[in-house]
């Protein structure tokens, strides 16, 4: 008998662990609650061995690189539109970039076969049993699973019900950030050109696909907002406000907010667990140790998918082993890179003056470029054990 795991969140976490459980025989199903799977975003990178070790076992390198961006270079003015900083393309793209709606989209259809989705739900509450976790969710009946992970964020509903509120896990860190997609009125190039100011970044930058569209990102320092995260509205007027009087093309791009058909805004955060599972409930990917921005989320959720399953399955769905040796193996690795997040916002938007014109006069140093992206791969890198040439294929757990 097949041991059932339900995984919560279906954006790139999610997935890539019920790729792997459905490789081992495991029973998967995945709850999300969007109604259907998320489209959009910005893209995504991988950097160094590890992150492109794991998708070459999963068959998708090829496939990804089919879809590589080419790296999103950034240009930083100022008021005037004089250059003031440019990054090139392989400062932000690392080895593989893509869309992240695009990954999202490849890591689906290949769990397509083994998974159940389950979406316009989620949880409710979470209740563990001698022999399972009962589930209840908001528009689907009751079920028992033997397994629950929450792979579903820094805002992880999962984390809330089984560990406690949110503010006992994440950190603010300072700032804030929003992405929309908008016309290319501009006849804008790939890559971005933002205006630089203290405590602010407003950047746009065409559609690595479609050249009619552009993307905005903006980036402002604050203290922690309260907002209501699913009030988009609210956020809108949040941005406008933190953008207010200054020029350049950010009168335009506040303008295209009114029309966005989908924002994304966030706080600048942390989290940090102090331990990664409870019972039969674990947490994966920015859940259990995440940074919004900057902190190699997605290389090291794909990672801690791959090592999650590799250790359920190496303990016949044992979870109390396996949770154990998950997060003995990941937890060291995860935070190194997690660290990176506390960096982006004052990297991206300096609070003062001085922080910019320092920032500026380094990086304008390739030297000094080409060792912080030396750093960056060593630091996302791990040995990892090779699950598939322990383990029988294909391996029923449980058998």
């Amino acid at each position: 008998m097949s041991t059932k795991v339900l995984i919560s969140g279906a954006s790139i976490a999610g997935p890539a662990l019920a790729y792997w459980l459905g490789q081992y025989g495991f029973e998967t199903t995945v709850v999300e609650l969007a109604p259907a799977l998320r489209g959009g975003g910005q893209a995504v990178d991988f950097r160094g061995e590890t992150h492109l070790t794991v998708l070459e076992r999963m068959g998708v390198l090829d496939e990804l690189r089919a879809l590589d961006t080419g790296g999103s270079p950034i240009t930083f003015v100022d008021r005037r539109g004089r250059q003031l900083l440019h990054l090139p393309a392989d400062f932000a793209g690392g080895d593989v970039e893509v869309p992240r709606g695009e990954l999202a989209q490849v890591l689906y259809q290949r769990t397509l076969p083994r998974t159940e989705y389950l979406f316009d739900d989620s949880i409710t509450a979470l209740e563990e049993t001698p022999t399972g976790v009962r589930v209840a969710f908001r528009h689907g009946v009751p079920r028992e699973f033997d397994l629950v992970i929450g792979a579903d964020g820094l805002h992880s509903n999962v984390r809330r019900l089984a560990f406690g509120p949110e503010e006992h896990y994440v950190r603010h860190l300072g700032y804030y950030a929003a992405t929309w997609q908008l016309p290319n009125h501009a006849g804008l190039p790939p890559g971005s050109v933002g205006l630089n100011v203290p405590g602010r970044l407003a950047a746009v930058g065409a559609d690595h696909r479609d050249p009619t569209r552009a993307g905005a990102f903006f980036v402002f320092a604050s203290t922690e907002l309260r907002y209501d995260r699913h009030d988009v509205a609210q956020q809108k007027t949040l941005i406008r406000d933190a953008f207010a009087g200054l020029g350049w093309e950010v009168p335009r791009l506040l303008e295209s907010l009114g029309e966005a058909p989908e924002l994304y805004f966030d706080s600048i955060s942390r989290a940090d667990v102090p331990t990664w599972s409870t019972g039969r409930i674990a947490l994966l990917g920015d859940a259990a140790c995440g940074a919004t921005i900057g902190g190699m989320g997605t290389g090291t959720a794909v990672v801690a998918a791959y090592v999650l399953a590799g250790e359920l399955a190496r303990a016949r769905g044992d979870h109390r082993t396996a949770f154990a040796r998950y997060e003995h193996t990941l937890r060291a690795y995860v935070q190194g890179c997690q660290k990176g997040g506390d960096r982006t916002g004052p990297f991206l938007a300096p609070g003062t003056a001085t922080g910019l014109r320092v920032r500026n006069g380094l990086l304008n140093r390739r030297w000094i470029l080409n060792k912080m992206l030396d750093m960056g791969k060593q630091i996302s890198s791990i040995d990892l054990p090779d699950y598939a040439a322990e383990l029988p294929t294909p391996l029923r757990s449980g058998s």
